[in-house]
């Protein structure tokens, strides 16, 4: 049985916001949107959020540096900055793109940057300069998931693929045709067993790692696009979010649907929900919407 508690909604940006990210303490988070302000919030005083940057183009994706106290940031049109968010002082910027930035992943000292072109973008961390970059599509690379236990990357595109990268030589290992329509989302399970993904056909999918990606399950998961997806702090549970404006809760063992989080039973989203992020903070979701408004949930699990 699951319950869930609205128990409060931000407010602040101006236009959508489309980016989350958690922060180095469980209380903190950070968004963006595309008012191009970037915001750093506390959990345990959330209405006094703090405006940390403030960029002329829309802001799709987000990287907190853990252990620094760095923000990284994708700028639309334009390529990435580093910003020192105590000091609200950016400390480096490069430009690597013209198109949309849709996802930023850390892996060691290198930076991966999923850009509108098809391109991904690999940005040495420590010297903050490009090293190189790769393309397998000549359409967006939407999102990006780390396996440490393979040490290989999964990128999902827009031509419908997800394509699986050998982070030794950066070589593609596999590509399959994911969806009838563009993979916005791939998340792998804790355990790395599992790739999850979601797309604009509104299908949930899971894929067995271990034996070559074989499509494990088939979930007509949303009405429409699904947005993003993500996991619990215990690895127990995944939510995933949807341009239908709903919140699904899930159990990430048998990937049964658990819960709906939706406007008229939670007060929920009145538009897009384009962004999750599950905290170890009292176990709080924080989601952000099309409806310039962030939303944080208590979501209590009972037997």
């Amino acid at each position: 049985m699951v319950e869930v508690l609205k128990v409060g909604t931000l407010t602040g940006h101006s236009g959508s916001i489309y980016a989350l990210a958690r922060g180095s303490k469980p209380n903190m988070f950070f968004s963006g949107g595309a008012d191009g302000q970037v915001a750093m919030w506390n959990l345990e005083t959330p209405e006094e959020g703090k405006l940390i940057a403030r960029l002329p183009n829309s802001v799709y994706a987000l990287h907190h540096l853990n252990d620094q106290n760095q923000l990284l940031i994708g700028q639309n049109f334009e390529g990435i900055h580093l910003v020192d968010y105590v000091s609200k002082k950016e400390v480096s910027s490069l430009r690597l793109t013209s198109a949309s930035i849709f996802d930023l992943l850390v892996v060691g000292n290198k930076i991966f940057v999923a850009t509108g072109t098809g391109e991904v973008v690999v940005v040495d961390l420590e010297a903050f300069r490009e090293v190189m970059r790769f393309k397998f599509s000549q359409q967006s690379a939407r999102s990006i998931a780390f396996n440490a236990y393979k040490n290989e990357l999964a990128i999902g595109y827009s031509d419908n693929f997800v394509r699986i990268v050998d982070l030794k030589d950066l070589n593609l290992k596999q590509e399959f045709h994911a969806h009838t329509n563009s993979v916005f989302c791939v998340n792998y399970s804790p355990d790395g067993h599992f790739l999850l993904t979601g797309s604009r056909d509104a299908h949930l999918k899971v894929w067995d790692v271990e034996e070559q990606y074989r499509l494990e399950r088939d979930i007509v998961a949303h009405m429409y696009t699904i947005n993003h997806l993500e996991f619990s702090p215990d690895g127990k549970h995944f939510v995933t979010c949807s341009m239908d404006k709903s919140i699904k809760v899930w159990d990430g063992a048998d990937f049964r649907l658990l819960k709906v989080i939706d406007k008229a039973r939670h007060a929920g989203h009145g538009t897009s929900v384009n962004k999750l992020a599950w905290t170890s903070f009292n176990n709080q979701l924080v989601s952000a919407s099309d409806d310039r408004t962030i939303s944080i949930w208590n979501i209590f699990f009972k037997l």
